[in-house]
C-alpha cells in the first residue's frame, strides 16, 4: 500500500521568531519513503535539523516578520496491515523495566498521575495485568470521552478531559496514558498521520492524529483510545511523554498559526504520486 502524506501550514509573526518544528516523518519510517522528505519554506529561510532525546527529528528556523508558509509532501510505503493485537503480551514488573522506559511511568505536563492514580486503581485494579488491562483502559476512555473537534483546547489535561468528558484525539491519548502510568504500565504519546483508510470517512477536517504506545512484554504496542479499534496506515512522526514533547511548532516569540491543511490518502495502484 502507498499512502500520500503532506501538509501546508502558515505562520504569521510580528518580528523574527525562532521556532522548533516537529513536522518530519519519524526515523523508524524513513526507509518507507519513496523519496527523501523535504520541508519547503516560503519565503526560503535557513533551516537545520537535530534529533531530540526521544529520537524525533526537529527542525530549527527563524520565522521572518510576516508570513511563513511551511509545506511538505511524500509517498510512504505501508504494509496495509492493521495495528498489531497481542492479547498475550504481559505487563513487566517495574523492577524489570529497561532504564530508558522508566520516564514513561512518570507524571507529565498533560498526564497528571497524581490526580488520577486512586481512580485508576479503583477502576482497573481487579483486571489482570497485561494487554487486557491496557485494553480495559482504552475501553473506559473511549466510553468516557465524546469526540468534539470544535471543543479542541491546547491546555486541556488528562484530568480536565476526564471531568469535562470531551476532547479530541490528544485528550483521549493523554487520559489513557495517565491511567496506564498510574497502573505501572509505561506509556508514551505518539503523533503522526492517520487517514480514513479502511474505515468510512468522517466529516471533520483532516488533521494530524494522536495515539499512544504501551510497553508490554519487552516492546511497544500501539493503542488508540479514540477509535478503539486496530487501524491501517499510521505514519509516525514523533513520540514523547505527552503533547508538550511533540508539538508541531514551538515559537519563542509572538507567532500565530494562520493556515493549516493536512493530507493523508491511500493511492490507487495506477497513481504515480501527487496529483
Amino acid at each position: 500500500m502507498r499512502i500520500r502524506i503532506g501538509y501546508d501550514i502558515a505562520f504569521e509573526s510580528s518580528s523574527p521568531t525562532p521556532m522548533i518544528l516537529m513536522l518530519s516523518v519519524h526515523p523508524s519510517r524513513l526507509d518507507d519513503l519513496t523519496t527523501p522528505q523535504e520541508i519547503i519554506f516560503d519565503p526560503p529561510v535557513p533551516a537545520r535539523t537535530y534529533a531530540d532525546h526521544f529520537g524525533n527529528i526537529c527542525t530549527r528556523v527563524v520565522a521572518p516578520p510576516g508570513w511563513l508558509a511551511v509545506s511538505s509532501e511524500a509517498v510512504v510505503c505501508d504494509s496495509g496491515q492493521p495495528d498489531l493485537v497481542a492479547p498475550g503480551a504481559e505487563q513487566l514488573p517495574v523492577a524489570d523495566l529497561p532504564d530508558g522506559v522508566l520516564e514513561f511511568l512518570l507524571g507529565s505536563r498533560y498526564c497528571e498521575t497524581d490526580r488520577l492514580s486512586d481512580m485508576a486503581w479503583s477502576i482497573f485494579g481487579n483486571i489482570l495485568p497485561g494487554w487486557g488491562r491496557v485494553q480495559a483502559i482504552c475501553d473506559h476512555v473511549h466510553d468516557r470521552l465524546a469526540f468534539s473537534y470544535p471543543d479542541a483546547r491546547s491546555t486541556r489535561t488528562a484530568w480536565e478531559g476526564h471531568q469535562e468528558r470531551l476532547g479530541v484525539c490528544r485528550d483521549f491519548a493523554h487520559l489513557a496514558i495517565a491511567f496506564c502510568r498510574s497502573m505501572n504500565i509505561p506509556a508514551r504519546y505518539c503523533t503522526g498521520f492517520l487517514g480514513d483508510i479502511g474505515v468510512p470517512p468522517v466529516p471533520d477536517p483532516m488533521d494530524f492524529s494522536a495515539w499512544f504506545e504501551a510497553y508490554l512484554g519487552g516492546r511497544w504496542y500501539t493503542f488508540d483510545a479514540r477509535h478503539n479499534t486496530p487501524r491501517i496506515g499510521r505514519i509516525l512522526m514523533a513520540c514523547g511523554r505527552d503533547a508538550a514533547d511533540v508539538a508541531l511548532s514551538t515559537s519563542f516569540g509572538p507567532s500565530r498559526l494562520s493556515g493549516f491543511k493536512v493530507v493523508t490518502d491511500e493511492l490507487s495502484q495506477e497513481s504515480g504520486g501527487f496529483a
